[in-house]
């Protein structure tokens, strides 16, 4: 995966992506711009799509039998899996993409560059509109995601017509700039 090791990292290049600063509850952390270029390739896809299958086959979703993996490419390069866990109090259930936002962020990830969506149905399986939110906290209007089941490839979708006119971090920015937090 050249060109997102964590050494040369694309928050780090100059002029293709940015932090600003931002201070939450009185400790400062870089916050990203989302200003990053496509760089992905055929390979990314790939390890995306085979971290998405094997973590939908650790699914634990005894009641509806509906599993989901979800994968997603992080700044540097990493790759972090997640997939769905259900409860038997139905809404305390976690989505495959909240756990790979999850193991993202512990990972030290802050911007998703491509995520992967895999599940078995009559129509592709994208995102709820929960994870479509929780994913936006992390990546813009660009964010490329694909779409696969068991046989392949069932579609791809930027997070921007997943989740047209969404709210996200650049709105809690106060017009000077700064963080609204701080």
């Amino acid at each position: 995966m050249s060109g997102l090791s964590p050494s040369r990292g694309l928050l780090q290049r100059p002029g293709r992506a940015g932090c600003a600063q931002a201070t939450w509850r009185g400790r400062r952390f870089a916050r990203p711009l989302f200003r990053v270029p496509q760089m992905i390739d055929e390979s990314h896809w790939n390890s995306l799509l085979a971290a998405a299958r094997a973590a939908r086959e650790q699914a634990y979703a005894p009641y509806s039998r509906f599993r989901v993996g979800a994968a997603l490419l992080d700044e540097a390069g990493r790759v972090h899996g997640g997939c769905n866990v259900e409860n038997a109090a139905y809404p305390e259930g976690v989505c495959a993409e909240a756990g790979a936002l999850s193991a993202l962020v512990l990972a030290g990830g802050r911007q998703i560059i491509a995520a992967v969506v895999v599940g078995e149905g009559a129509e592709p399986v994208t995102p709820c509109g929960g994870c479509r939110q929780k994913l936006r906290e992390f990546a813009d209007a660009t964010l490329p995601i694909r779409i696969a089941d068991g046989q392949g490839w069932r579609g791809e979708h930027t997070l921007a017509a997943l989740l047209p006119a969404s709210f996200g971090p650049t709105h809690l920015t106060k017009k000077d700039g700064r963080d609204a937090a701080s």
